[in-house]
């Protein structure tokens, strides 16, 4: 996907707010730590990065849900398989 700079960087911040969001809803993270794990899981790349923004394939919920809970969520919790209405309002 080719996205520019502006597009990309708003992306990135709004995947990394959902992501430190679901990490101290459902992780129970302190706030410090759930937006260092976002920083973590979503860090900046470059705009010539062969697969720059391939994270976002997915929802920050999925990769969140993936952390706490591991790889087997959607089988092992299967309630958790779509993001709550209250992550779907995040903005």
């Amino acid at each position: 996907m080719t996205w520019t700079e502006t597009e990309y960087l708003e992306i990135l911040h709004a995947e990394r707010r959902r992501y430190a969001w679901v990490m101290r809803r459902h992780g129970a993270l302190p706030d410090a730590e759930a937006r260092e794990a976002a920083l973590r899981n979503y860090p900046y790349e470059p705009s010539d990065a062969p697969y720059r923004g391939l994270v976002f394939h997915d929802e920050a919920w999925h990769w969140a849900m993936s952390a706490i809970h591991g790889a087997r969520y959607p089988v092992e919790h299967p309630a958790l398989l779509q993001p709550s209405p209250e992550y779907l309002a995040l903005d």
